[in-house]
């Protein structure tokens, strides 16, 4: 959802008698890109934009239906806004998904708008204006923005999300993104360090690249990836922090790793899709070139960039997965010792090849193994954070308590929304980096205070970057 001050900003620049639109948010950060292109081109086309439902004449719900429990949130999202009779612009990933059943289901639904189609917001919100209800659902999405397209951002004013690329050309057993997103279509080098330059001016201090496989990033434009070259083009841009997603690992290679580690302002933090780490459950993931060379990529990394933060994600309960197989993912995980790790059960997604395959595992045995997973990781993660106590370090602010004062933010190795937060004693100013004294750590987060110009002499030297 917006923020009230960024509201205020909109409505501002919005003036007419069109009608009022609020949007809700739901999903990935490739989401909320399709949402802050919706917004830029509403106001420039005149349209005031609300947080508050109540007030809006229309609201847009960006809809997300990755697994079943993101489609749960969404459908009660779009269920209360029926019940509170409002008209509805359901657009994003399910209303690529389930085009004929939410118009079927949801009368208060005036349009329908796939992920391929985001751009045309403005022109479907005309026709429903005009009494159409619109049906704007690419069969194959498409498009992706580039830097011309409009856009307003949504996030904390220090971090921006940067879409290097949409689409997937994969196509792993248990993901429905292709069919939802379409194949990878990625943009010119100049089209995104232009987009990193015009965010550097609005004061971005973190770039955050996205796409469904970064690594992959300039194969269908280039002919072969071209992220080490990317990478080294975006440190000429004024932005101190360059972080990546989505680094799937058969794409790090070696120029890829040097570029992270000779590129002043890439941090060495290394997002890895891993999802497993046992050979058959990999192969009956369609994913078998990556068991073979797991241990050795990530051994690699760690002989090259030894400040690596290396997060991961993995899926328990995949069809067909045995007690051996999930044994060799717990010790996987104490042996590389990552320092952020992400835990999910199987979800059986209509459509895709793992949808129907044989020994299918209960929930209970799921949420069993993701809970003795995340007991496994929970101490690796306390010993990897504990090892920043004394350190000095630059932490990204993006909140303050108001009660107490207290401010909240991000050191290096940390990730909006899916990693820990540093919780900062002292005064600084929202939307910058500021030196802080780590004086304890637990499981997630960090806690400190703005350093003073006696720490940086009595600490071990400033964590860059």
């Amino acid at each position: 959802m917006l923020t009230t001050s960024l509201t205020s900003e909109l409505n501002y620049y919005c003036m007419g008698n069109k009608p009022t639109i609020a949007v809700s948010h739901l999903g990935c950060e490739k989401n909320r890109v399709d949402t802050e292109h919706m917004l830029g081109l509403l106001v420039q086309a005149g349209y005031s934009v609300d947080t508050n439902e109540d007030l809006a004449d229309y609201v847009i719900v960006n809809t997300c239906s990755f697994i079943q429990a993101a489609r749960e949130e969404s459908v009660r999202t779009l269920v209360e806004l029926a019940e509170a009779h409002k008209r509805i612009v359901i657009t994003g990933c399910m209303a690529q998904h389930f085009q004929e059943e939410l118009l079927e289901e949801i009368p208060e639904a005036v349009a329908l708008v796939g992920t391929g189609d985001y751009h045309k917001i403005v022109e479907v919100i005309e026709r429903a204006e005009s009494g159409e209800r619109v049906k704007e659902v690419s069969p194959e999405p498409t498009y992706i923005a580039d830097e011309t397209t409009p856009r307003y951002r949504t996030t904390t004013e220090g971090v921006a999300y940067l879409r290097i690329a949409e689409g997937c050309d994969y196509r792993c057993a248990f993901c429905i993104i292709p069919h939802l997103r379409g194949n990878q279509r990625s943009r010119t080098i100049e089209s995104i360090v232009t987009e990193a330059q015009q965010l550097a001016t609005e004061g971005v201090q973190e770039l955050i690249l996205i796409s469904q496989i970064t690594t992959n990033y300039g194969l269908d434009i280039y002919g072969k990836p071209q992220l080490a070259e990317l990478l080294r083009a975006l440190g000429e841009v004024d932005i101190p922090w360059i972080r990546m997603h989505y680094a799937y690992p058969t794409g790090l290679t070696p120029d890829v790793i040097a570029a992270i580690r000779e590129t002043p302002n890439v941090l060495p933090y290394l997002d890895l899709p891993l999802q497993h780490s046992h050979p058959e459950v990999l192969r009956a993931m369609n994913r078998p070139w990556q068991g073979q060379v797991n241990d050795q990529i990530i051994e690699r990394i760690k002989a090259a960039i030894p400040n690596a933060v290396l997060r991961t994600t993995f899926i328990v309960g995949f069809p067909g997965e045995t007690e051996k197989h999930f044994e060799h993912l717990m010790q996987f995980v104490q042996r590389h010792e990552f320092d952020h790790v992400g835990v999910f059960t199987f979800s059986p997604e209509e459509g895709t090849p793992a949808y129907n395959l044989p020994q299918q595992l209960s929930q209970a045995v799921m949420e069993s193994r993701r809970e003795a997973l995340m007991q496994i990781q929970q101490p690796i993660s306390l010993k990897r954070n504990r090892l920043e106590i004394g350190k000095v370090v630059n932490v990204l602010i993006e909140q303050e308590n108001p009660e107490t004062g207290e401010l909240i933010g991000r050191s290096a190795r940390f990730s909006p929304e899916v990693d820990g937060l540093v919780y900062v004693s002292g005064e600084a100013q929202l939307g910058t980096l500021v030196p802080v004294v780590i004086q304890d750590a637990d499981v997630y987060d960090l806690y400190g205070r703005v350093a003073v110009a006696a720490d940086l002499f009595r600490a071990p030297p400033l964590t860059v970057p």
